[in-house]
């Protein structure tokens, strides 16, 4: 099991063997798996990880739906609320739909739209992992809105490794290895045998070369 003091260790490396840039680099985790067959075992990872601390990119929100659920959407603050009949539109608009899926980090909807959804936009939105997180008229519409601003999609898309961004130089050494931690942690308990389903992690900044740490069991 990876410990915070390790992943310490493994940004101060990172920040030691980069080269200064003139803007502000983000820091990437990488994480390469083993021993899973994607074609044989039931293995599907696509997570939502909430970070400890600010990654540096607040996260673009697109809220399907109408009525009080819109108007509290609204006031979330959420970047577009998309009403039925906006969603009836993009049916025919296949470049429009397209472009919509992929401004957008994060999707809620209506329950009661999400057949809609699928049949409008899933062919968009399900390749990318992006299909809507529902939102009943009684869940915290709000508290989902701020989970989201500061979470990281993880997906494996059928290979053997997964990355996301866990801050950038703003933050502490500290609040990196946090925000890399909790990711990991995400990862570890979807794998069949958990660690041991781990080969390595890396870190790297935007244009520096990946640091590798050799976790798990070895082979």
């Amino acid at each position: 099991m990876i410990t915070k003091n390790q992943l310490i260790s493994l940004v101060k490396t990172v920040k030691n063997n980069a080269v200064k840039r003139n803007f502000k680099q983000s820091y990437e985790l990488i994480i390469a798996l083993k021993n899973i067959d994607f074609k044989k075992q039931n293995v599907v990872i696509n997570e939502i990880v909430q970070l400890p601390f600010f990654s540096g990119t607040s996260k673009k929100i697109c809220f399907i739906g109408t009525g009080e659920l819109a108007l509290r959407a609204k006031n979330a603050g959420v970047d577009l609320v998309l009403e039925p009949e906006q969603l009836d539109k993009l049916q025919g608009s296949k470049k429009e739909a397209k472009k919509l899926a992929k401004e957008y980090d994060f999707f809620l909807a209506d329950p009661t739209l999400m057949a809609k959804v699928g049949k409008i936009l899933g062919q968009f939105l399900g390749p990318s992992g992006k299909m809507p997180i529902p939102v009943p008229p009684t869940s915290p519409l709000e508290e989902t809105v701020k989970r989201c601003r500061n979470s990281v999609r993880i997906r494996t898309r059928g290979q053997l490794s997964v990355a996301a961004k866990v801050g950038d130089e703003s933050l502490t050494d500290e609040q990196i290895a946090e925000n890399a931690l909790a990711v990991y942690n995400a990862i570890e308990r979807k794998l069949p045998e958990g660690e041991k389903n781990v080969r390595k992690i890396y870190l790297k900044l935007s244009m520096s070369k990946p640091v590798e740490m050799v976790v798990g069991v070895k082979e």
